[in-house]
């Protein structure tokens, strides 16, 4: 990887003494003059000073600290706050944001005809970039930021008057951006000014900490009207923040609304070959198809994506009392308590520790301020899908990866579910009407089935294969010659029981970067027991069918269609759940005009499906004690930066103190040659190894599993075959002429209620979505456009 700067090059140093404004260190700095020269606009000192604050309060004190941003010192109203969080991503991938956002600015400033965007529309966009953690930040980024003129190396410091730097603040109003291609692209190329805000974070403090400093720091002080949230790596369509803006411009009731994340599928959709991005691609149309349209709908979204969302301030904003959705918001931050009035200090702040469902609820952060601004007291806030406005982001590509992703998720969405439902009482606190209040109280009657369901998807599962299996065992029905059916069944059940014991003990114990074999052979086989499963149904809805004609001719009965497939039972069952799945998964992709994904990824996202239930919830459930988000832990201060050290007081009793800056203009642009030099250097890209010490963990923990497994299943593999012998033995099926309703084996194998309760609660559930899809396509086709 290449360095940020050639740091063996000596520079020359000013030594100069700098007046603090209100006790806080703010600098004034020149841009080189060479990254001038690529510019339009070359005077004017938002152009020509970069201008650095070293905040050394917490967020919820900027404000009251007399720190201000420069938008507020030239009296301009900002309409969008755009904030891009990071943390140690690479140059590629905030270039892919940045540059998308710079478009963005592009298509509101040539809205010529709106009232609100225009020529000097970019005047009314502030775009705030969060790193978490100086040293955690990716060098080639600081390197992308020195080439656009928004940070310059030598200026923060770690200190100012004994007081430690919480974060460095760069702003600058940049004419320039940088392509994923590591391309300078200027005026020439349609870029526009856009004021930048780069809050350099001295330590790491998680990504609802850099949030903190968004809402908390800046937001108060710029009152924005709407504020979009994006993650590194997520590039927004050209105009689809406009999109977005557009959607709280039409509805002042709208409090937040999102727009499609679409996985990124790379040159030629290359990416789906992978199927484990084929199955997070389909993942991810069937939510913006079905689910988001639908919540939409009924006015509450369960999760607007951080990745890509945006929020109204107003709806946001906690009242004077210091209660509302962004205190509620902000408790996942560790340690972290509001300021309850003025005069307290953040340091005074008692601290206390989170307990386990609270911790976890707070990995989804997100659901809960979505939770917190529908049911924000004396407001009547709503939720908003607006699928004209579309990202694109990167998924996991590896296994490992994303087993520890959805980890996260999972936790995070099944506790903060919890918490809406226990709460959801809070919805008539607000100023809803009586109308919308029964439709939100539908909407959680629809989310406790689901989460209820989705707690007994492990039983329900194996209950739907045992259903099928065994009725594929049937020595009247059995498909494979010689009647080996129940043979078959026998082994498949003792590798469905050795894959579960696998998967909860390696949960227990083993990373997935340590486990990936073993994870690898589990999602094969799960995946072939899917397809045993699909041709199976297939095959008993085909025979039943066949079965009813013949019974019909027997009986010299007119023949119709509903009489052969819906005579008898379990066919009926069986057509009727999967024809209403994957029918409403077709007909509504393409009712939404989006029917790709149902040829390229189907086939993966189906046989991956056993997959999502019997791997990521055994892992996820398995490891409710790790509540981290895999970032680092926050460490001391490290001492590299200097100090700005503070002077005797001069005549007119204003403080002042001593720092060392960059020299002349000659090493300004040297500086910016190097900047330059480094990003269109080709990355070299490293090998990451695992750490001796990590490496040895990792093979102690695997031979315990294996040890573990062999002992658990030998003893399953004895008392399996003892019960499983007994419980053969009873169930006879007999003949399959005589299968009547006298027969019990019949109840057992093709009509017990609880098999049927899954099919119908599976057709119950997507044909719910599916209306409610369908009211939101027909509302966004002909009312407002959206």
């Amino acid at each position: 990887m290449a360095a940020a700067v050639n740091t063996s090059v000596r520079r020359r140093r000013t030594v100069k003494r700098v007046e603090l404004t209100h006790g806080n260190l703010v600098v004034d700095c020149p841009v080189p003059s060479k990254m001038l020269e690529r510019c339009v606009y070359r005077s004017g000192e938002e152009f020509t000073r970069l201008r650095y604050s070293a905040v050394t309060c917490d967020p919820d004190e900027f404000a009251r600290s007399h720190y201000t941003l420069r938008p507020v010192l030239y009296g301009r109203q900002t309409e969008l706050f755009v904030v891009v969080t990071m943390y140690n991503e690479d140059d590629t991938l905030f270039c892919r944001t940045i540059n998308g956002v710079m478009r963005n600015i592009q298509h509101l400033c040539s809205r010529s005809r709106s009232s609100t965007w225009g020529e000097t529309g970019w005047q009314k966009v502030v775009v705030c970039i969060v790193a978490d953690g100086r040293q955690n930040v990716h060098p080639r980024v600081l390197s992308v930021l020195a080439a656009m003129g928004v940070y310059q190396d030598g200026i923060a410091k770690n200190q100012v008057n004994g007081r430690e730097v919480k974060a460095h603040l760069f702003e600058y109003t940049t004419q320039l951006s940088v392509s994923s291609g590591m391309k300078v692209l200027g005026p020439d190329k349609g870029v526009i000014p856009c004021q930048m805000l780069f809050c350099l974070k001295e330590k790491n403090g998680k990504k609802i900490n850099s949030h903190r400093w968004f809402f908390n720091a800046f937001a108060p002080v710029l009152n924005p009207n709407v504020c979009v949230l994006l993650d590194v790596g997520t590039r927004p369509g050209d105009t689809s923040i406009y999109q977005l803006w557009k959607a709280f411009d039409l509805d002042p009731l709208v409090g937040g609304a999102c727009g499609e994340v679409g996985v990124m599928k790379g040159l030629a959709w290359w990416h789906l070959l992978n199927p484990l991005v084929a199955a997070q691609h389909f993942e991810y149309k069937l939510s913006n198809i079905l689910d988001k349209p639908l919540e939409s709908t009924l006015g509450y979204i369960m999760v607007l994506p951080g990745a890509f969302s945006a929020y109204r301030y107003a709806a946001v904003r906690d009242d004077l009392s210091g209660h509302g959705p962004l205190a509620s918001y902000f408790k996942g931050e560790p340690g972290y308590q509001p300021l309850r009035h003025p005069g307290q200090k953040a340091a005074e702040q008692r601290r206390k520790t989170a307990g386990v469902f609270e911790a976890n609820m707070y990995l989804a952060e997100d659901r809960v301020l979505c939770f917190e601004v529908v049911a924000k007291r004396n407001e009547r806030w709503l939720l908003r899908y607006v699928r004209s406005a579309y990202g694109e982001t990167d998924v996991p590509q590896s296994l490992a990866e994303f087993i520890a992703q959805r980890r996260r998720w999972l936790n995070g969405s099944f506790f903060a579910a919890v918490y809406a439902l226990v709460h959801w009482y809070r919805i008539w606190q607000s100023r809803h009407s009586l109308v919308r209040n029964l439709v939100f109280l539908l909407q959680f009657i629809y989310t406790l089935y689901n989460v209820v369901f989705a707690w007994f998807g492990m039983a329900n599962f194996y209950l739907t294969y045992h259903f099928i299996a065994r009725t594929m065992a049937n020595p009247n029905i059995d498909p494979i010659p010689g009647n080996y059916g129940q043979l078959v069944v026998r082994i498949l059940d003792y590798l469905y029981l050795a894959l579960m014991l696998s998967m909860f003990i390696c949960s227990l114990g083993n990373r997935p970067q340590g486990s990936k074999l073993l994870y690898m052979g589990a999602m094969i086989c799960f995946s072939l027991f899917m397809a045993y499963m699909i041709g199976g149904a297939v095959f008993l809805s085909i025979r039943g069918v066949h079965r009813a004609l013949r019974q019909m001719a027997k009986e010299q009965q007119h023949v119709t269609v509903v009489s052969v497939l819906f005579g008898n039972s379990t066919t009926r069952d069986l057509i009727i759940a999967v024809g209403s799945t994957y029918g409403v998964y077709f007909l509504a992709s393409l009712l939404y005009l989006q029917p790709w994904h149902m040829i390229t990824s189907f086939v993966q996202y189906t046989l991956m499906v056993p997959t999502y239930i019997n791997v990521l919830n055994v892992y996820a459930f398995c490891n409710t004690h790790d509540v981290s988000w895999g970032t680092k832990s926050q460490g001391a201060q490290k001492m590299d930066l200097g100090v700005a050290v503070p002077m005797p007081h001069n005549k007119g009793g204003s403080q002042t103190v001593q720092l060392v800056l960059p020299g002349i203009d000659h090493d300004l642009n040297s500086a910016y040659e190097e900047a330059l030099t480094v990003i269109k250097t080709p990355v070299t890209h490293e090998h990451h190894c695992r750490d001796a010490k990590t490496r040895q963990e990792d093979y102690y923990r695997m031979i315990r599993t294996w040890l573990v497994l062999f002992w658990i299943m030998t003893n399953a593999v004895l008392a399996l075959v003892i019960v499983s012998t007994e419980i053969n033995g009873l169930l006879d099926p007999g003949d399959d002429d005589n299968m009547d309703a006298a027969n019990p084996a019949k109840g057992f194998y093709l009509a017990n209620w609880y098999f049927s309760f899954i099919l119908w609660s599976v057709a119950g559930l997507v044909m719910f979505r599916f209306i409610g899809s369908m009211i939101y396509l027909v509302r966004a086709t002909f009312w407002r456009g959206r």
